[in-house]
């Protein structure tokens, strides 16, 4: 497969194998061989299948099985659910789970439902309960440990239920978004909640721990907190509860509580899901789907993503049960934006929303018989017995595929998995593929793309500038003007036909989003990864209106996001970024003639290190860092950790976010002090400042938010207004129900 420049840097970054020193020991080739060999498990005949599959762009599995089949750790899911009963033992053994599975590389989904209420009585120790809230900042803060080890970014979700007693603190304890940054949050809506919405009533709050009544809230004072949030941040999500338990394909197993970080994966307690996407764009031939190449492509997947999950390894007993017992994959889609691209549909049209349901329900169609196949020669999923299939309940029948007559085929003979289709988060792997991510959008036609030395170079879609390229207008000229403007839908200079098809994240309305998710969600056995964008200029019942458009058109649930909602955003239009936005960007304030501060002696690997933080009458202001007799390279890094803390300080940065970003830093050469390791000396640093902040009752400065006028918010394009990834400081898109970098592949999730 012929690579892009992007896709070798991801690569290399991300997925070939290094030796200890961080040398690449691979290219494409090595590893295609090394999983494709791993997952065939000495079968010579099956590697070469996957050999090609891989290589021929059209699939490629979930990033830990790239990352890790042929490697000691072999552990190839990328996310789990844990349970979390209400008891100590079982907060704290969920605990030590997710730091095993983060240790692995995996994201980890919670309910945190089952645990009793703030201000609860608990027997056992004659106190009261603290509440989800407070463990919930257990496991972010345990989530933050282990990434400070060294190891791969674990993300999360939590789950509360509507119905329980402290969901409006759920709902809003994601205000701040300082707070629980290792968390997505979804609120678990029932069937009851929403018909008190639409019947204006009230609706019932239990207590967990004993099914008692012991409260009742008006519906849509709750529903409208939710899309308050959401409006601000994004955040919390809503996930419809009922709807995914009556399509869980074995109830007599378990209800399902909670779902992967990104939401598309709903799983029973202890499950982990496989996933792999089938690349659509490479499913064109002359203008046309090619059904038989893609029929052969589904085929294949099914057959590669069943033997994942018998070449992996575990990092718990009881998930290698549950996935053994049920056997779930996750077949989903890329390229759909860049699909539509070349068969010239556009994105927000009746054409395209009947092409993604007729496209997934051969997709689904075709995987589930793959799968009965399977099970003729292999067995049904153990969990079989009693599970949807067995009365033939396939729920999704449409008119082109017979779907009555695959039913019986699998209550007679089985079915290998217990679900074969998902739409999941593609970022890098979309990435390697040149596609576009999921049933995404294109965010952006034309982007600047970070590359060495800070240079910085414009990016054009392929399908688009080869669209220009035969209209005879395409010139670098042009593509600077698309990429300052963000969207080309004013530009009279190009041709409406092309306009019509060439369409952005931001020139789709919220409900075509919905539709087109609706539309997939239709075939597809567990969830859709989807974002609803909205511009910055969204109002609340804007946010209101697309949730409840969710709810009634079959979604599972729904994440949205207003343009610029975030805090700390800084702009990045067309071929360079802004040095201001209009003259609103902070300053730090001045130094006072005099301040005063104190002294502390840490000890470090370099030797004892003495920092000196001072205050002004704002709280603190500047810090001074020596070091025993350390001089050159090191003595220099020092003073610019304690300049550039300097300038965060006087700037009203918390002292918080500081020491969040310096604490964990490690050196070769850590040291014990005063009962705890010192990982370096930026480390040091930043356990001074915890124990100044500590001491100090005004030293947590708050970071001013940065407010656009509104006369100057209309003259910033729609769709630019967004965050830089810490990875390499390209613009970062809000989309697939995380915040990824199409530069690097850094991702939130």
């Amino acid at each position: 497969m012929k690579l892009t420049d992007n896709a070798l840097t991801v690569l290399k970054r991300r997925y070939f194998k290094k030796d200890k020193k961080g040398k690449v020991l691979e290219n494409w080739e090595d590893l295609v061989k090394r999983v494709s060999n791993n997952i065939a498990k000495g079968d010579v005949e099956k590697s070469k299948r996957y050999f090609r599959l891989l290589d021929s762009g059209n699939f490629l599995p979930n990033s830990p099985t790239l990352m890790n089949a042929g490697n000691d750790l072999q552990q190839l899911s990328a996310c789990f659910v844990l349970p979390v009963e209400d008891s100590m033992e079982s907060i704290f053994e969920s605990v030590k789970n997710a730091a095993l599975i983060h240790k692995s590389g995996g994201g980890t989904g919670f309910s945190f439902s089952k645990l009793r209420q703030s201000n609860a009585r608990v027997k056992s120790t004659s106190g009261v309960s603290s509440g989800p809230i407070t463990f919930l900042k257990v496991f972010n803060s345990a989530t933050d440990a282990v990434k400070q080890g060294g190891t791969r970014r674990g993300a999360n979700m939590a789950i509360l239920n509507v119905d329980h007693p402290d969901i409006m603190e759920f709902i809003t304890c994601k205000e701040d978004t300082s707070e629980l940054t290792n968390f997505n949050i979804s609120v678990g809506i029932t069937a009851e909640f929403m018909n008190a919405f639409y019947e204006d009533d009230e609706y019932e709050l239990t207590e967990p721990h004993t099914g008692k009544i012991i409260k009742k809230l008006r519906a849509r004072d709750v529903f409208s907190l939710i899309v308050e949030m959401a409006h601000k941040n994004g955040e919390p999500g809503v996930i419809f509860l009922d709807r995914i338990n009556e399509y869980n394909p074995t109830p007599h197993i378990g209800k399902i509580e909670s779902t992967n970080p990104c939401g598309e994966q709903p799983l029973l307690s202890h499950e982990a899901c496989n996933l792999g996407s089938i690349n659509l764009a490479g499913m064109v031939k002359q203008g046309e789907i090619d059904y038989k190449l893609l029929e052969e492509t589904v085929r294949e997947s099914v057959d590669f993503l069943n033997d994942v999950i018998d070449r992996s390894k575990f990092p718990l007993e009881m998930i290698d049960k549950m996935v053994k017992g049920n056997r779930k994959i996750g077949l989903g889609i890329m390229g759909w934006a860049d699909l539509l691209f070349l068969l010239n549909i556009p994105y927000s049209s009746d054409e395209a929303i009947d092409l993604a349901s007729s496209l997934m329900e051969f997709i689904d169609f075709t995987s589930k018989k793959r799968s009965m196949e399977l099970a003729q020669a292999q067995g049904a999923f153990p969990n079989f017995k009693g599970s949807i299939y067995e009365k033939s309940e396939l729920k999704r029948k449409k008119l082109n595929l017979n779907w009555d007559a695959l039913g019986v085929a699998i209550s007679e003979n089985g079915i290998r998995n217990a679900t074969t289709t998902t739409i999941a988060p593609t970022g890098t792997i979309s990435m390697i593929m040149d596609t576009s991510s999921g049933i995404e959008p294109q965010f952006s036609l034309v982007y600047v793309k970070q590359v060495m030395d800070g240079d910085q170079l414009l990016y054009v879609n392929p399908h688009f500038e080869k669209a220009l390229k035969e209209a005879g207008i395409y010139s670098e000229d042009l593509m600077k003007k698309i990429s300052d403007a963000g969207s080309i839908q004013q530009m009279e200079e190009i041709p409406e036909r092309i306009r019509k098809v060439f369409v952005t994240s931001h020139d789709i309305s919220p409900e075509w989003h919905i539709r087109m998710q609706a539309a997939f969600q239709q075939y597809t056995d567990n969830a859709v990864s989807k974002t609803i964008n909205f511009t910055r200029e969204a109002t609340p019942e804007n946010i209101k209106t697309a949730y409840e458009m969710a709810y009634q058109s079959g979604c599972k649930g729904v994440t949205v996001y207003r343009d610029g909602s975030r805090e700390n955003q800084v702009l990045n239009i067309g071929s360079k970024i802004k040095k201001s936005m209009n003259g609103t960007r902070i300053s730090p304030r001045k130094r006072p003639v005099i301040t005063q501060g104190t002294t502390q002696k840490i000890e470090t690997g370099c030797g004892n290190m003495y920092i000196t933080i001072n205050s002004d009458k704002n709280g603190a202001c500047e810090v001074f860092t020596q070091i025993g007799k350390v001089g050159g390279c090191a003595s220099a890094q020092l003073e610019a950790i304690a300049r550039l803390t300097s300038l965060c300080l006087r700037s009203n940065v918390k002292l918080s976010s500081i020491i969040k970003q310096l604490s964990g830093i490690r050196c070769p050469s850590p040291m014990w002090s005063k009962g705890e390791m010192i990982t370096s000396c930026a480390d040091g640093v930043a356990k001074s400042l915890k124990t100044f902040m500590e001491m100090s009752k005004n030293a947590d400065n708050s970071l001013e938010e940065i407010n656009i006028k509104a006369d100057d918010a209309d003259k910033i394009p729609s769709g630019k207004l967004s965050g830089l990834c810490p990875d390499c400081g390209s613009t970062i898109e809000h989309s697939e129900g995380c915040m990824k970098c199409n530069n690097c592949g850094w991702t939130k999730c």
